[in-house]
C-alpha cells in the first residue's frame, strides 16, 4: 500500500448552520481498506461524500485520485464506485438487466462481456434472470458491488454495505473487499460491526462531526491506555454492581458468565479487583481490551470533554 489515493485537510461541512463535520484531516493509501466508525448522525456518510468529491466542503482543501476536490469533482465521480445505504436499483428489473443498465450509463466498453464478468466474479450468473426485487438482502449487496465495479473504479465508497444482511454474507463479501484492495483498489466503508471493524487496515473514529481517533486497530487499542480484565466464577448481579462502584473501574460488560471490567489506571484497577476476590475465589486476569471498548471509551471521554 503506498501512494495517496484521498489526502484532506481542514475539510468542515455544515447543514442549515449545523456542523456534519468539523476540520477533518486524513489520508487514504491505494489498496488500503480504511474504515468509518461512530454513531449515527457523527459525520461518517457526509465525510466519505466530501474525500472524494460527491459533496462541496465549506472549509478545506484535499485531493482524490490525483484531482482536487473542489475544482475536479466531475472526474471523480466518474473514477468511483459508490454503493449506498439503501438498495437504490430498479427491483422490477432483473439483475442483468440493472447491471446492463449501469453499464449504460457509464458508457462502458464491451458491455456485454463486462456484465458478464461482473455477474460471475460475484457469482450472480445462475440469478441474472432473477428481478431484482425478489433477491435476499445478501444477494442485493452482492448486486449493489457489482454494478459498482462495472467501470472498474480505483476508488469505492461503501456506506453501511452489510446493515442487515446475514453473517455468512457479510464474510463472503469482506473476502470480495480484501480481494479487491489486493488488487489495488481502495475501499473507503463505514460499519457499525466491530468484527468488520477489526478487518479494515485503518480506522477513524467520529462523533459529532469531529475525527477522534485513526489508525491501524491495533494501534488505537494500544493509543487508547485502556486495561480489561475478565472475570469469571462467580458472576451474579451483585458481583456486577459492586464491580461498577470500584473507582478505577471504567466499565463492566457481560458476556455469558464473563465479565470484562475496563479502566485507564492499571494498578489501581488490579488493586481493587485483588480485594474484591479476596473472599470470593473468583477467577480473573488481564486481557487485550476490545475494539468496541476502546471506541465507547472515546466516546465516554469526548463526551466529558464537552460537558
Amino acid at each position: 500500500m503506498s501512494g495517496a489515493i484521498i489526502e484532506v485537510e481542514g475539510l468542515s461541512k455544515s447543514f442549515d448552520g449545523k456542523f456534519a463535520v468539523r476540520n477533518l484531516s486524513m489520508s487514504v493509501r491505494q489498496g488500503e481498506i480504511f474504515g468509518f466508525l461512530g454513531p449515527n448522525g457523527s459525520g461518517k456518510t457526509t465525510s466519505i461524500r466530501l474525500l472524494c468529491g460527491l459533496l462541496t466542503p465549506d472549509a478545506g482543501q484535499g485531493r482524490c485520485l490525483g484531482f482536487d476536490i473542489r475544482r475536479h469533482a466531475r472526474e471523480i465521480k466518474r473514477r468511483v464506485g459508490y454503493m449506498t445505504q439503501g438498495f437504490s436499483y430498479y427491483e422490477d428489473l432483473s439483475v442483468r438487466e440493472n447491471l446492463e443498465f449501469i453499464a449504460s450509463i457509464y458508457e462502458v466498453q464491451n458491455p456485454h462481456l463486462v456484465v458478464q464478468r461482473a455477474l460471475e466474479q460475484l457469482g450472480l450468473t445462475p440469478r441474472q434472470k432473477q428481478l431484482a426485487g425478489a433477491l435476499s438482502g445478501g444477494w442485493k449487496q452482492r448486486l449493489a458491488l457489482a454494478a459498482c465495479l462495472l467501470h472498474e473504479p480505483k476508488l469505492l465508497l461503501l456506506d453501511e454495505p452489510t446493515a442487515g444482511v446475514d453473517p455468512q454474507a457479510r464474510r463472503e463479501f469482506w473476502n470480495e473487499i480484501h480481494r479487491l484492495a489486493a488488487q489495488g483498489v481502495t475501499v473507503l466503508v463505514s460499519t457499525h460491526y466491530m468484527d468488520e471493524a477489526e478487518r479494515c487496515h485503518r480506522l477513524a473514529y467520529m462523533t459529532d462531526g469531529r475525527l477522534l481517533a485513526q489508525g491501524a486497530p491495533s494501534e488505537l487499542m494500544a493509543a487508547s491506555g485502556l486495561v480489561t480484565w475478565s472475570v469469571g466464577g462467580g458472576h451474579d448481579r451483585a458481583l456486577e454492581q459492586r464491580l461498577r462502584e470500584l473507582p478505577a473501574v471504567e466499565d463492566v460488560v457481560s458476556f455469558g458468565t464473563t465479565l470484562y471490567v475496563s479502566g485507564t489506571d492499571a494498578a489501581a484497577l488490579e488493586t481493587q479487583l485483588t480485594a474484591v476476590n479476596a473472599d470470593r475465589g473468583l477467577v480473573y486476569r488481564r486481557v487485550s481490551p476490545r475494539l468496541e471498548d476502546v471506541f465507547v471509551h472515546l466516546m465516554r471521554t469526548a463526551a466529558e470533554g464537552h460537558a
